[in-house]
C-alpha cells in the first residue's frame, strides 16, 4: 500500500499534465492558430504534453510511479502491481487534480473556458468523417501503445534504468502527434474530464473513459502474461 504521500502525487502530477496540457491547446488553437490548428500548434501541443508528463515522471515516479491516467492505474491494479485501495484512491486524486487544474485556467482565462479550445478532447473529427467507432478505436490504439510502453518500458525487470521520462513522454509526444487531429488524443479520461467540467460539452465524453480505459486494459494483460511476468519467474 502506498498511502496518501503517492496520493497527493498523483494529483499535483494531473494537475500539471492538465493545467500545462490545456494551456498548450489554448495557446495552439485561440493564440497562434486564429482559431484553427496549425502544424505547429499541433507540435506545440504534443510536445507539451510529452514534455510535462516525463517531467513528472522523474519528479514523482520513485513516490507514486506517476501514473497521472486512469487508463495506466487500472491496468496496474488487475496485473496485480497496485493494491485495489491504492487504485480507487490514485483515480480519485488523478480526477481531483484534473478539475483543480481546470479550475485554475477557467479563473485565469475565464472567456475560453466553454470553448473547444479549452476542452481539448470534444469528440470525432471530420477527418474520420465524425464516426464514433472510428474514434472509439483510434483512442483504444493510442492508449495501448501508451500502457505497453509503460509495462516493457518501466514495469518490466529488464527495462533500461534512468529512461522512464523519456519512454513515457516520448510516446505521449507521438501519440498527440497523430492522435489530435483525430480524437484530440486523450488517452486519459482525467486529462479529458477536468476541462469538460468547465466547457460543458459532454456528448462524446464517454468515450473517453471507455476507449482509453480497454486499451489500457488489453495492453496490460498482453504485457504482464506474455513477457513481464514470464521474467520475473526467470524466462527469457
Amino acid at each position: 500500500m502506498n498511502g496518501p504521500r503517492a496520493w497527493l502525487a498523483e494529483a499535483i502530477s494531473t494537475y500539471a499534465l492538465v493545467f500545462f496540457g490545456s494551456i498548450s491547446v489554448i495557446l495552439a488553437v485561440a493564440v497562434h492558430g486564429g482559431g484553427e490548428m496549425t502544424s505547429e500548434g499541433l507540435i506545440l501541443i504534443s510536445l507539451a504534453h510529452g514534455g510535462i508528463i516525463a517531467i513528472m515522471v522523474y519528479a514523482f515516479g520513485h513516490v507514486s510511479g506517476a501514473h497521472i491516467n486512469p487508463a495506466v492505474t487500472i491496468p496496474m491494479v488487475i496485473t496485480g502491481k497496485l493494491g485495489v485501495r491504492d487504485g480507487i484512491a490514485y483515480v480519485a486524486s488523478q480526477v481531483a487534480g484534473a478539475v483543480v487544474a481546470s479550475a485554475t485556467i477557467a479563473a485565469i482565462l475565464p472567456a475560453l473556458a466553454s470553448t473547444v479550445a479549452f476542452a481539448g478532447h470534444t469528440g470525432p473529427s471530420e477527418l474520420i468523417e465524425g464516426n464514433v467507432g472510428s474514434a472509439f478505436l483510434v483512442e483504444v490504439v493510442l492508449t495501448f501503445f501508451l500502457v505497453l510502453a509503460i509495462f516493457m518500458g518501466i514495469v518490466h525487470k529488464r527495462a533500461p534504468a534512468g529512461w522512464h521520462g523519456f519512454v513515457v513522454g516520448g510516446v505521449i509526444t507521438v501519440i498527440h502527434l497523430v492522435g489530435v487531429p483525430l480524437t484530440g488524443a486523450s488517452v486519459n479520461p482525467a486529462r479529458s474530464f477536468g476541462p469538460v467540467v468547465f466547457s460543458g460539452m459532454w456528448e462524446f465524453h464517454w468515450l473517453y473513459w471507455a476507449a482509453p480505459i480497454v486499451g489500457g486494459i488489453i495492453a496490460g494483460v498482453l504485457a504482464k502474461h506474455v513477457y513481464v511476468a514470464r521474467e520475473e519467474r526467470g524466462g527469457a
